[in-house]
């Protein structure tokens, strides 16, 4: 064995080796010569070197330049590894820069304009990327997320919020007018069928009824009786001159009760609707015609898997692509009766249900819950708070 592998296989190489993985003191590291040394002795050395002093020449040149540029790559790198790391939750500062301090070729604090790890957090605050406060445990800062896109994303939601808030209120709006109405017709059926007392203003005088006959020597006969639902219904060619009314039964119309059981109804799903109505196993299709150059639009695909609240992987049906697409490029799809479905949003979310009736111009479906604690209820949903299942 050569004296060059001797050396390198001798116990003292192999813990030299090991003490230069792991971190070292940051007063014994150089960013300009980016060497790390172990003990004050060695950087005194460095220090003393000719390359060292040649580095510093060119810092002395100017060095303004110099510690901007490692300022700016300082907090890039900070701020990159807290956007992947903890996203906009809110952490303490110091716990964030030990993570960071963890990678031995990051680069150091003392070679920014930034002296202390306060200072930095400050800088931050001020310049509006972090939103940070000072606590008896330390600093801590929230990460704000500028991104375009996710600005894009955020003014869509809110735009559709608004707009289904201004459809709420229309609706309660109609609800309220249609209250009122039913009040109003109640209480004038109530004045009509107000019992009066019949006064005769003589006593003597008698109430006659008189008959018209056509032929006075024949006595009228006696008229059908109003056939009743348990009777046979006669036929067309039996008697000519029955009603065809009396086969249709009158549409009953909606009590008070009724109505308020049904508002009572509509508001416990409003209370309980939720922004975000992803969920996996249910046929949605594609809305957005930027999507592959407009190839999927209006094409139907699965949900397999939800990243986020609002954001899902979809397999589409045709192709087996899958797309990662966000719910406002999303919409939901309606079996035909009896189609199976699942409720997504709404008092009665996660409920199987099967389609029994589709009224286009309602825009609901009246469904049959098949599974859990409304087994066997039936109700009337909205086109976007159902969808077909896979």
């Amino acid at each position: 064995m050569g004296k060059k592998d001797g050396g390198f296989l001798t116990p003292k190489a192999i813990g030299n080796r090991i003490k230069a993985k792991g971190l070292q003191k940051l007063r014994w590291y150089c960013q300009m010569c980016q060497k790390q040394c172990r003990d004050e002795n060695g950087f005194k050395c460095h220090t003393m070197s000719e390359g060292h002093q040649r580095q510093m020449l060119v810092f002395a040149d100017n060095p303004t330049k110099f510690m901007d540029q490692y300022s700016k790559e300082f907090e890039d790198s900070f701020l990159e590894m807290v956007k992947h790391r903890f996203g906009q939750k809110r952490v303490n500062a110091n716990q964030v820069y030990k993570e960071y301090i963890s990678d031995r070729h990051h680069l150091h604090m003392n070679a920014t304009c930034w002296t202390t790890l306060t200072d930095f957090v400050i800088y931050l605050g001020k310049s509006g990327k972090c939103k940070v406060d000072q606590t008896p445990k330390g600093w801590f800062f929230n990460w704000i997320d500028r991104d375009p896109r996710t600005l894009a994303r955020q003014a869509e939601l809110e735009k559709k919020d608004k707009m289904d808030k201004n459809d709420d209120d229309r609706q309660a709006k109609q609800i309220e007018e249609q209250r009122q109405r039913q009040i109003a017709l109640e209480g004038g059926v109530k004045e009509r069928s107000m019992a009066t007392d019949l006064n005769r203003g003589d006593d003597a005088t008698a109430i006659t009824f008189g008959l018209k006959l056509s032929n006075p020597a024949q006595a009228p006969k006696a008229l059908p009786a109003v056939p009743s639902f348990t009777d046979t219904v006669p036929q067309p060619s039996e008697n000519k001159t029955f009603s065809k009314a009396l086969l249709q039964p009158e549409k009953r119309k909606i009590s008070a009760v009724e109505d308020l059981v049904e508002q009572n109804e509509k508001a416990k799903d409003k209370k309980c609707r939720i922004r975000y109505w992803l969920i996996e196993g249910i046929v949605v299709k594609v809305v957005n015609k930027t999507v592959a150059d407009g190839k999927y639009y209006k094409k139907k695909g699965v949900i397999t898997k939800i990243e986020n609240e609002s954001l899902a992987i979809v397999k589409m049906n045709e192709s087996g692509a899958k797309l990662r697409l966000d719910q406002t490029q999303l919409e939901t799809v309606i079996p035909n009766p009896p189609g199976a479905v699942i409720i997504v949003n709404g008092a009665y979310r996660g409920c199987e249900a099967k389609v029994d009736q589709i009224e286009i111009e309602e825009y609901r479906v009246q469904v049959t819950v098949t599974s859990g604690v409304y087994k066997g209820k039936t109700m009337k949903i909205d086109y976007e708070d159902l969808s077909k299942l896979a």
